[in-house]
């Protein structure tokens, strides 16, 4: 047994039915673990456990819906047993034409899904993590949150949030839980079929890897921030973006 072997963990992906979630997901099962596919829409899910085979469980879950967290949480320990890895990918990421435009609607459900359902989901899974011997929680951010251009600057402002909650939660349920970040850039995930040559050259240029990542670029770096083999990590904010941020 390799120290990155996740036999007889239970994890919950949030925002997991397409995307870097699917990949994150699909990576946590070839690791071993039992995995909980989890996004708004009951029927998205199930088509990705389809996809994914045995080990992989579908649940219908709004991140933005503070109230529906715990039951969720509870839920998934009374079926599996355990919770002991939470990945936060849910998001949504609404482009502003400009941010005088912004209604509070807009940005209230950007706040929700994005920070205020990942803190909910971090204190109820993290608290019941430490009371059963530990865990670890991987948060999903974006390099827009050092990096923010005024369209997405409701969205780099909730994932600057989230990266603040990392390393207090990192905290809060130390030494037994571990909470570390994710920071993609660019990836050639079903989202990105939709961008032109034009948009995708703007992302690329001058970029060191000279080309978007692969979702299993990310899911890789999950797995090990999941395992024991980063038992040493926490409170890190790690950016996955082919070397965006190493050059401004």
């Amino acid at each position: 047994m390799t120290n990155q072997d996740l036999h007889g963990k239970v994890a919950l992906v949030t925002g997991a039915s397409r995307g870097l979630g699917l990949a994150i997901a699909r990576g946590l099962l070839d690791a071993g673990a039992t995995v909980v596919v989890s996004s708004r829409k009951l029927e998205a899910c199930e088509r990705a456990v389809a996809e994914l085979g045995a080990g992989a469980h579908p649940l219908a879950l709004h991140v933005g819906q503070w109230d529906t967290i715990e039951p969720a949480v509870d839920g998934i320990i009374a079926e599996h047993g355990s919770l002991d890895i939470v990945v936060n990918n849910a998001g949504i990421a609404p482009l502003a034409e400009n941010l005088l435009a912004v209604g509070e609607s807009l940005w209230d459900k950007t706040i929700e899904v994005n920070l205020k359902g990942p803190f909910r989901l971090m204190a109820v899974a993290g608290a019941r993590m430490a009371a059963n011997g530990g865990g670890a929680i991987v948060n999903i951010s974006s390099i827009g949150a050092e990096r923010p251009s005024p369209p997405e600057a409701m969205y780099a402002a909730a994932k600057n949030g989230l990266n603040a909650l990392t390393r207090a939660f990192a905290q809060e349920y130390a030494p037994s839980v571990r909470v570390n970040c994710v920071l993609p850039g660019g990836f050639a995930t079903d989202m990105a079929e939709n961008w032109d040559d034009e948009f995708v050259g703007k992302i690329v240029d001058r970029l060191p890897a000279g080309r978007l990542g692969r979702p299993e670029e990310i899911a890789g770096l999950v797995v090990h921030l999941a395992s024991d083999a980063a038992g040493y990590t926490t409170g890190a904010l790690i950016p996955v973006d082919g070397g965006r941020t190493a050059v401004y």
